[in-house]
């Protein structure tokens, strides 16, 4: 699970990167919350690829059902109204939803677009600013997870496919990661062209789609 999750983050970083500049040429990103939530996202990362060195593949596969579960229930059945605030809080909370974000991310293998998409769109942010904001941040929370994967599978490295390093798998990336990549603009356009409640429907249906894989999987255990 360590190396899906590892591979995962790799193969995101192009995607990542190429989203976020489709998104920002429309012009929908939040800067500000990028500078906010850049390095404490990434301190999370960092504590979930120690847990990866450590912890039973269990605990992704759960970590997984729970997050997604929760944000998929948000974007189906939430309503406009379900909002804690009409502008985003503070330093002190803004560093903290970092810094469970990058967390959270690094623990499922995402780039953590669901996580902050949910978290803004408590605060009142426009669910179309939210995702391209989230495409801006998934950039450093992907390449400190690929590192992060790296280095914590070294000591794993015996038992570990060929061709994997540390906990990356060099096929995954290889053989994905061109393809994801150039696709991620075309998905960038259609959540800009979806009506808000379609995007919150597709997106949350994904979730509950993925999350249900694990929860098979969790059973058969």
């Amino acid at each position: 699970m360590q190396l899906c999750v590892g591979t995962s983050l790799a193969i995101i970083v192009p995607t990542a990167v190429r989203s976020y500049r489709a998104h920002r040429a429309k012009g929908l990103v939040e800067s500000r919350v990028i500078r906010s939530w850049t390095w404490p996202a990434v301190i999370g990362v960092a504590v979930g690829s120690v847990a990866a060195a450590f912890a039973p593949a269990q605990v992704f596969e759960l970590a997984f059902v729970v997050i997604a579960g929760v944000i998929a229930a948000k974007l189906l059945i939430g309503r406009e109204t379900w909002v804690f605030a009409r502008s985003l809080p503070g330093p002190a909370a803004m560093t903290g939803y970092g810094f469970f974000v990058g967390l959270a991310s690094s623990l499922m293998g995402i780039s953590g677009g669901s996580l902050a998409t949910m978290v803004m769109t408590l605060y009142g942010v426009p669910i179309h600013n939210a995702v391209a904001t989230s495409a801006g941040l998934g950039v450093p929370i992907t390449i400190a997870g690929t590192i992060g994967y790296l280095i914590a599978g070294l000591p794993h490295q015996a038992l570990l496919p060929p061709l994997s390093v540390g906990f990356i798998s060099i096929i995954g990336v290889v053989m994905i990661a061109p393809i994801s990549s150039w696709v991620a603009p075309l998905g960038a356009r259609l959540a800009h062209a979806l009506p808000r409640r379609r995007l919150e429907i597709a997106f949350g249906l994904f979730l509950i789609a993925a999350s249900l894989r694990f929860v098979a999987s969790l059973l058969g255990a």
